[in-house]
């Protein structure tokens, strides 16, 4: 599978201030990745690096395997063959929807133009809106313009800026799965960046997450999930609730609520503090179980419920039961852990956590 994109440890500054340090990655042709993280941590950056937008103070940026960025050299945004998609749209009120698409077609007659714009348009489901305004559209229909706009020049690379973060959220998920859909079925490689960790599962192939100019891992959203590199992901990602916990075995950890076991393979020593990471769909209901858990608040949430369990030392975790179980809060609930990957991180000296009550 051809690269189509390779950034080998980048660096980059804004006012003398590193904002982005030793970044490195690759997109192979056909792939949609995203670059996920809070407010800040610099994954914007790093696409208006890609993009053009900002020098690189350190490292390289190959695009189809030539230099378009490194210090000192910049290629310019509009020969890299690239096509954007903004957060707002950014669509020209005055021209129709075709003329909207058509706008980066160059050196082809009207005819051919035409021909493309109406390609374009049936394969993001605006055929026959060719002739409306943009006021006249939805926010979803506008930004199906626009991503119809990038594709249209058929650029080797389309890059995706917070692009549903001014919708409702209804219509961003549905448009995300749209739009994934779209691309998969266009071929195009795709970079997106967004601090919404839903619209990355649902878009990516795989998933960087970001931190302070970083990138601490880069893999599949199921990987995010179940086996974070570090803590930050851990909490970033999904929910869930960290427990006190002491190590009896490479694969064995004692809680508040029981012993577990897992594959950890630190290489930690018996007797090393950690915090286990216990997410929703690990605490399941069981009737039988001599936990009991005091329900504290609930989330009703269709197909489930969202618990918060109040655990007999005053901890809490949370819990997905079938909607069907349908508790009240005060009820007292038997629960066990289902853990299949047990994910533990040491006892940061940052976070103090009274005393176990089994050490």
């Amino acid at each position: 599978m051809s690269e189509i994109l390779t950034l080998n440890n980048i660096e980059c500054q804004y006012d003398g201030h590193l904002a982005v340090s030793g970044l490195s990655m690759h997109v192979n042709a056909g792939e949609i990745v995203c670059l996920l993280g809070p407010s800040g941590c610099g994954k914007t950056t790093v696409l208006r690096s890609i993009a053009g937008f900002h020098p690189l103070s350190g490292g390289d940026i190959l695009i189809n395997g030539t230099t378009v960025s490194q210090p000192g050299f910049t290629l310019p945004p509009e020969k890299r063959r690239l096509g954007m998609v903004f957060q707002d749209h950014a669509l020209f009120p005055h021209l129709r929807v075709s003329g909207n698409v058509g706008f980066g077609l160059r050196g082809i007659t009207q005819a051919q133009k035409d021909v493309i714009v109406n390609e374009i348009l049936e394969i993001v489901g605006l055929s026959g809106m060719d002739e409306r305004y943009p006021h006249e559209l939805s926010g979803g229909q506008q930004q199906r313009v626009a991503l119809a706009r990038a594709l249209a020049p058929k650029p080797d690379l389309i890059l995706l800026d917070e692009p549903f973060s001014n919708l409702d959220v209804e219509l961003r998920e549905r448009l995300s799965d749209e739009v994934r859909e779209i691309l998969k079925r266009h071929g195009t490689t795709a970079v997106l960046v967004t601090h919404d960790q839903h619209e990355a599962f649902a878009l990516g192939d795989a998933v960087g997450v970001m931190h302070e100019g970083k990138l601490l891992q880069w893999d599949t959203p199921y990987n995010l999930y179940h086996v974070p590199s570090n803590r930050f992901i851990a909490d970033f990602i999904g929910q869930g609730v960290f427990l006190r916990g002491t190590l009896l075995t490479s694969e064995t950890v004692e809680t508040e609520i029981g012993v577990h076991k897992g594959k950890l393979a630190y290489g930690w020593g018996r007797g090393t503090r950690v915090e286990v990471l216990l997410r929703p769909d690990d605490i399941v209901p069981d009737p039988a179980s001599l936990l009991q858990a005091e329900v504290i608040k609930k989330a009703f949430r269709g197909a489930e419920i969202l618990y918060t369990l109040r655990l007999p030392s005053g901890g809490r975790v949370l819990a997905l039961f079938p909607s069907h179980a349908d508790h009240h809060i005060g009820e007292r609930v038997g629960i066990r852990v289902q853990a299949d990957h047990l994910v533990a991180f040491p006892l940061s000296e940052n976070r103090p956590i009274p005393p176990s009550p089994f050490s």
